[in-house]
């Protein structure tokens, strides 16, 4: 199996250290790297790490390194990192590559294809040739949802979401702004795009939610986080809404306050300085309303980390490669800490 990664960022380079070290389990023969970009004294030193580490650097235009023309008809499958439209625009590319077993985008490129996230529509994109994994807000509200249910969707009669959204990957200084921005709700009854994409995201699998979002950016490159209000036709004991929690193998809790404690946790501690979970509760700071059924509280949002995993699924599915959730399982068990 030949995979080639489009877009070297930040999910592309997360993900091309996973493929390489897990090549074996994943099934995988040669990775590939598509870089777009020209490439300048600043960027050539991690393109010199990722090819010490095994990866085939190509190029359209560059000649020192090797021609994507020679290598694409091999390639068996393609996971485009980039964003700003740029993979819904590859996408016509791609329908032209006869030998392509599959391919998927990321959050951003809406329509790309089915969207997609593990655990959520596994069986939905099993004869699917395009896949859009969700987006990092998408997963964690997503997760949520499922623990605090216990898998039991239909107990959930309305979710209200308030996303607090850094500006900025740690990594840029394009976006970072000065002062809190709220977002337009694009829908008068959903809100913002999360609650949207969720729902649009669950209708794969003909379930409708009742939700809402809204979105504040901040002055902040570290972490996303996100305060949930879900009421229930039955509302468990806390300590089962707990259990339920913890059993999540996608998700981790903290009782720490502090969302750069937990970035640099990650960044010490979680492997390639990444945090890989859904999301990360505040296991200690839930609010029960016994009269209402209602359950509050606080959780943060590892974006780009937290798709990582989805998309190795995508593939392993895509590509109906053996052993996917015993693969997944073994992922899961090295990159998500149960607790931060």
């Amino acid at each position: 199996m030949n995979v080639l990664i489009n877009g070297i960022g930040n999910i592309g380079t997360t993900l091309l250290s996973i493929l390489i070290d897990y090549k074996s389990k994943l099934g995988i023969n040669t990775i590939y790297a598509l870089k777009n970009g020209k490439v300048s004294s600043w960027n050539s030193v991690e393109l010199g790490i990722l090819e010490d580490k095994g990866v085939i650097i190509c190029s359209k235009h560059d000649s020192k390194f090797t021609p994507l023309d020679e290598i694409i008809n091999k390639i068996d499958y393609i996971f485009d990192c980039n964003a700003s439209s740029i993979g819904l625009e590859n996408k016509e590319w791609y329908q032209t590559l006869k030998n392509l077993k599959g391919c998927s985008a990321q959050g951003t490129e809406k329509g790309f294809g089915i969207p997609f996230m593990t655990g959520i529509n596994n069986e939905t994109i099993a004869s699917q040739k395009f896949v859009q994994v969700v987006s990092c807000n998408t997963h964690s509200l997503s997760s949520l949802i499922m623990s605090i249910t216990n898998n039991k969707i239909s107990n959930m009669i309305e979710g209200d979401f308030v996303i607090v959204r850094r500006s900025e990957d740690i990594g840029n200084h394009q976006r970072l702004v000065t002062a809190n921005v709220v977002s337009r709700h694009l829908d008068n009854d959903i809100g913002t795009h999360h609650a949207i994409d969720v729902k649009d995201l669950f209708l794969t699998q003909n379930t409708a939610l009742n939700i809402q979002s809204s979105d504040i950016t901040t002055p902040s490159q570290l972490m996303h986080t996100v305060r949930f209000n879900l009421k229930l036709k039955e509302l468990p004991k806390l300590n089962k809404i707990e259990n339920s929690l913890i059993e999540n193998k996608s998700i981790s809790t903290t009782t720490k306050f502090d969302s750069n404690v937990i970035f640099d946790l990650g960044r010490r501690y979680s492997p390639y300085g990444r945090l890989f979970s859904h999301a990360i509760i505040n296991i200690n700071n839930l609010l029960i309303h016994e009269k209402d059924k209602r359950i509050k509280g606080w959780a943060f949002i590892p974006q780009e980390g937290n798709t990582i995993l989805s998309t190795i699924h995508a593939f392993l599915i895509q590509t109906k490669t053996k052993n996917t959730l015993e693969t997944m399982n073994y992922l899961k068990t090295d990159l998500i800490r149960p607790e931060w």
